[in-house]
């Protein structure tokens, strides 16, 4: 069994018929946490779109976890995006619901049945993203900071090969922005789950250094490319 997570090999990536990136090679291992940077429109959410196929790879080779990206149908790509953790910028809670309900929602939706291992998985999530106590609370009622926490409670439900942060904390302050940060850095290492975190704020870059790949001029390379 490869640690590959994600293995991307010569894919141009299109929005319609427009070409955004091309020659785009990619290797993520399991466990492994990864910046994504890049000017805004350079291509960083076609680029995390692709991998959890929102676009279609019609170009190159892709591959994340066992899922062959250019092969997907309405069939696999649900069971393709079971194994990925998503977190946006816009939290997308159920306004309706508390957190656990929030949280039981997406699993029934991706085939948990048994009550008690539903209530059990809840649990287990919002303890390791230090939210026990918020579990009656309604989204409202958090702080943006908590509000993240539960995206990634959220995205941490089917156990992820990879979790794909599109500007997790380009709403936060940058403490509460640090404290994210941490936690899915945390988060990755504790589960071997790889995380690949787009972002353009440098200060976290500068604090907190990691593998950093970047969207630069249609193309995505690695800093060490960058340094040769």
């Amino acid at each position: 069994m490869s640690n590959l997570i994600v293995h991307l090999k010569n894919v141009k990536i299109f929005q319609a018929k427009n070409l955004i990136l091309e020659k785009v090679n990619l290797k993520i291992s399991k466990g492994e946490f990864t910046y994504l940077i890049g000017k805004t429109g350079s291509g960083k959410s076609s680029l995390l779109k692709t991998l959890y196929a929102a676009l279609p790879l019609t170009e190159g080779e892709g591959k994340v976890g066992e899922f062959n990206l250019k092969s997907l149908n309405r069939k696999t790509i649900p069971l393709l995006r079971r194994q990925l953790g998503i977190v946006f910028q816009d939290f997308n809670l159920l306004s309706d619901r508390n957190v656990e309900e929030n949280l039981k929602f997406v699993l029934k939706a991706t085939g948990w049945k048994d009550a008690a291992d539903i209530h059990k998985r809840v649990t287990e999530v919002l303890e390791q993203v230090d939210l026990k106590t918020k579990a009656r609370k309604f989204p409202h009622e958090l702080s943006g900071g908590e509000q993240q926490r539960v995206v990634i409670a959220r995205a941490l439900l089917n156990r992820p090969d990879i979790i794909l942060a599109d500007e997790p904390t380009g709403n936060l302050d940058p403490e509460t922005a640090d404290d994210i940060l941490l936690l899915l850095r945390k988060l990755a290492q504790q589960n071997d789950t790889a995380v690949l975190f787009a972002t353009h704020d440098y200060r976290i870059l500068e604090n907190f250094p990691a593998r950093i790949i970047r969207c630069l001029n249609g193309k995505v390379v690695s800093e060490e490319e960058l340094e040769l």
